[in-house]
């Protein structure tokens, strides 16, 4: 396979149709190589349309969902990240903003992503070993919280954690058949603004809170 030839394909022909435009968010597609943190067995599908498999049963993101997200973080942002998966995500997010905690509930994806971090030269990634379904305290307010599993409803905790005047949540919220992208920002202390960006279907995070099931 032609490497290159393979990384400008998934650039030009998935994730420039899908509206992701900024040029430093696809420049930034050629910088981190996708392909050295994707499992062996399962490089020659890098560049490919779909979630690429991982340990334990958890899959990558689609190329074009993690460039989409991407485009919402900014220059000297400081980054929550739920479910490191490989890392790859947390690598992009790590370029983008000024540093990154990324928090991934199994120990052996976790070791995975700091592996793959580390081969890569990624300095300002933090990986924690943790369960992240609320969030994560230890850090907050971020600017940014980038959620890589689906939400079938948003917690208040997550909320609490992003800074005021502006900071938002990434997140695929609500349950099967479709799910909504949506960037949640928070206006003041109490308000905050849901604008959903696509439809999409993606594994629900572990441990995700559900609504109530009581029926009145």
């Amino acid at each position: 396979m032609n490497i290159e030839q393979a990384r400008f394909n998934m650039i030009e022909q998935q994730i420039r149709p899908w509206e992701v435009l900024n040029q430093d968010v696809l420049n930034l597609l050629s910088i981190v190589k996708r392909e050295n943190f994707v499992p062996a067995a399962y490089r020659n599908i890098a560049f490919a349309d779909l979630e690429v498999p991982l340990p334990g049963g958890e899959r990558m993101l689609s190329p074009k969902v993690e460039a989409r997200v991407l485009q919402d973080v900014h220059k000297g942002e400081t980054v929550l990240e739920i479910g490191a998966g490989s890392g790859y995500m947390a690598a992009l997010l790590a370029h983008r903003g000024r540093s990154v905690k990324t928090v991934e509930i199994s120990p052996e994806l976790a070791e995975f992503a700091r592996q793959n971090l580390a081969a890569n030269g990624v300095t300002n990634a933090e990986v924690v070993n943790g369960d992240g379904a609320l969030g994560w305290a230890d850090g907050a307010p971020y600017d940014v919280i980038c959620v890589s599993g689906g939400l079938p409803v948003m917690p208040q905790e997550f909320l609490e954690q992003l800074k005021v005047g502006g900071g938002r949540i990434a997140a695929f919220v609500g349950t099967a058949p479709v799910m909504k992208a949506q960037i949640i920002t928070r206006v003041d202390e109490k308000q905050f603004r849901v604008s959903d960006i696509f439809e999409t279907l993606v594994s629900p995070l572990k441990n995700a809170v559900h609504p109530s099931q009581f029926k009145f």
